[in-house]
């Protein structure tokens, strides 16, 4: 077989500015724009990775993350914190459902 080559192509200065301003965006807004400055970061993550020659894109956006937030969260007060064990999971999958492939 005839694999393609799979690769990451983001440079380390890059990451930094966008480490920098996501931690801004939170901490200016005491937390609440968070979902906004981790669908800035996974845009940057998925715009630079290469899967067999076809480059990722992520569709997310901070609002619909924020309503997961808001959900997520209450599921997490309203089971005394056991939902908590799903979180991790539950922002992969969200983070799956908004990948594809950029034509």
């Amino acid at each position: 077989m005839d694999y393609q080559r799979s690769e990451f192509d983001g440079g380390v200065l890059e990451l930094i500015g966008i480490n920098i301003i996501s931690f801004l965006i939170s901490a200016f807004t005491l937390g609440i724009a968070t979902p906004w400055a981790v669908t800035l970061k996974h845009s940057w993550i998925k715009k630079h990775t290469v899967i067999e020659g076809r480059r990722l894109k992520f569709t997310g956006t901070g609002g619909s993350l924020f309503v997961n937030y808001i959900k997520w969260w209450l599921l997490t007060i309203i089971t005394l914190g056991i939902y908590g064990f799903w979180l991790e999971i539950k922002m992969e999958e969200w983070k799956a459902k908004n990948t594809v492939f950029d034509n």
